[in-house]
């Protein structure tokens, strides 16, 4: 016998996921602000408290699979990797499966949350990127003296050139909300002028902190947000043969630069954060010839000091250097089924702010942070969901030129549904 349908199951799931962005919401901001690492577990508590929402449909199959692939072959390649973790926590394969569980319920919860509780939600992300915004202007001017203050306040006061070093580590979080973050504004009836509170924020204290990456992801997020808006059709396949370029080719490029002379040349006169960055590199790519089907194994990065320091900062040459070209095909393809799902017959907001965040989110993870770091998967899979509800929430007058979104299309993309 079926049970009959009772629609007030669906409300208040619908007003519970809708709490459960809210939630993230609320505490996003703060943790770009004063603890990024806090992203992890923001997304893990998020995640337990939307676990009842977790899907996986047809449409979802392009990502997931490359994804699942990726973390099975995580998983197994613990028993080659010269990285012995100390204790059971330590060990990458169990969180990543965990982080993968998680971030996806609550892009789920993104997905299901009611309008009432999606506004709410988005009205909260954008006062909160709004004020995250000013307050990086305001940490921009003062040499990042409110949070010395603050750590000072609770006991656990820091050197200036550390608060200066942790606040621009706040810049990289705001970018990737950025878009998303300014359209949730307008989509919900608060000022426009948010938005450019958060792009300033962004641009001053990149300048003002000498954080330069922020700078390079801003320009090039806001290029593939109007190429969506330009062309919704071919854009989106473009950025998507771009990022499965990056992650099969990245090896093959710094060969052939340096095989070249260019690269060399390029090294030493890079100011010296990049040409640290260039020297991790150039060793990753000379440890990726000794393996490069399987790779040296889940975090083998750690073990290749002093030529690479934890991680070689840049995704696509870690995952080679770990996972080989496995790893490497599929994060390509994971990456294109992502950009391939914004493909639209009309131009569309939202998509086009989505494509934006992964962009700037791409952006840094080749120039700037490990790629299994759990504050930076947790980062993505919040800032997925986010830039999801903003795609899904369609006033009835604000935007009312752009079509609505198709029903079948799929929330498989942490940046776009």
């Amino acid at each position: 016998m079926t049970a009959a349908f009772d629609p007030r199951i669906d409300t208040r799931r619908a007003a519970w996921f809708g709490g459960v962005l809210t939630f993230v919401a609320v505490l996003a901001p703060l943790m770009g602000w004063v603890a990024p690492l806090g992203f992890a577990p923001l997304a893990a508590l998020a995640g337990l408290l939307a676990i009842t929402g977790v899907r996986v449909e047809a449409r979802h199959l392009p990502a997931v699979v490359p994804a699942l692939v990726l973390l099975a072959w995580a998983a197994v390649s613990i028993f080659w990797t010269p990285y012995r973790p100390k204790n059971l926590q330590s060990f990458m394969a169990i969180k990543l499966i965990a982080e993968a569980v998680l971030c996806w319920a609550v892009v789920c919860a993104a997905a299901e949350a009611g309008p009432q509780g999606r506004r709410r939600a988005l009205s909260v992300f954008a006062w909160g990127m709004a004020g995250f915004g000013a307050m990086l202007l305001v940490e921009a001017l003062s040499g990042a003296a409110v949070y010395q203050a603050l750590r000072k306040a609770i006991g656990d006061p820091i050197r200036p050139d550390l608060a200066a070093k942790n606040v621009a580590q706040g810049v990289f979080v705001l970018t990737i909300f950025c878009a998303p973050a300014a359209l949730a504004a307008l989509r919900v009836g608060a000022p426009r002028a948010l938005g450019f509170v958060m792009l300033a924020g962004v641009i001053a204290a990149s300048v003002a902190l000498d954080a330069d990456a922020p700078i390079l992801a801003v320009v090039l997020a806001l290029a593939a947000g109007g190429a969506v808006m330009a062309w919704p059709t071919v854009a989106p396949r473009v950025l998507a043969a771009g990022a499965a370029s990056f992650f099969l080719g990245a090896p093959l490029l710094v060969n052939a630069a340096q095989a070249t002379g260019l690269y060399a040349k390029l090294e030493a006169a890079a100011p010296l954060s990049w040409a640290q960055r260039m020297g991790y590199w150039s060793h990753a790519v000379g440890w990726i010839g000794d393996h490069p089907l399987r790779g040296w194994g889940l975090d083998a990065s750690r073990m290749f000091a002093p030529g690479i320091r934890l991680h070689p900062h840049d995704a696509a040459l870690q995952v080679w250097l770990e996972l080989g070209l496995v790893g490497a095909v599929c994060a390509a393809a994971f990456w294109a089924a992502i950009f391939l799902r914004m493909s639209r017959k009309a131009p569309d907001l939202g998509v086009a702010a989505g494509a934006a965040a992964a962009v700037a989110y791409l952006v840094f993870a080749a120039v700037s942070f490990g790629v299994w770091q759990e504050w930076w998967v947790c980062l993505g899979g919040l800032a997925a969901a986010l830039a999801l509800a903003v795609e899904r929430h369609r006033p009835p007058v604000a935007d009312a030129a752009a079509p609505a979104p198709a029903m079948e299309t799929s929330t498989a993309a942490p940046i776009s549904e």
